[in-house]
C-alpha cells in the first residue's frame, strides 16, 4: 500500500499543492490503514490546511485506494 499511496501523492496531490507553494509527504501508514502525512511549505501553515487535507488529499487517496480509513496530518 505504501507504494500506491506515494504514487497518488506524486501524481495527483503534490502537483496541485505545488501550485499554491505546498506539498504533502507520506510519514507512515498504520496497521489500521490510517495514512499519516505532513503538509509542507505554504500548506503546512495555511488556515485552510484541514480542509485541504480532508477535502482534497484524503479524497484523492481514498478514490484510488479504498481500503484507506482516513488521512491525518502529523
Amino acid at each position: 500500500m505504501k507504494e500506491r499511496v506515494k504514487e497518488v501523492l506524486e501524481r495527483d496531490v503534490n502537483p496541485m499543492l505545488a501550485t499554491h507553494g505546498g506539498g504533502c509527504e507520506l510519514i507512515r501508514i498504520t496497521e489500521d490503514n490510517v495514512v499519516k502525512v505532513k503538509l509542507k511549505g505554504a500548506c503546512g501553515g495555511c488556515p485552510g490546511a484541514r480542509a485541504t487535507l480532508k477535502g482534497f488529499v484524503e479524497q484523492a487517496l481514498k478514490s484510488e485506494i479504498p481500503e484507506i480509513n482516513r488521512v491525518e496530518d502529523v
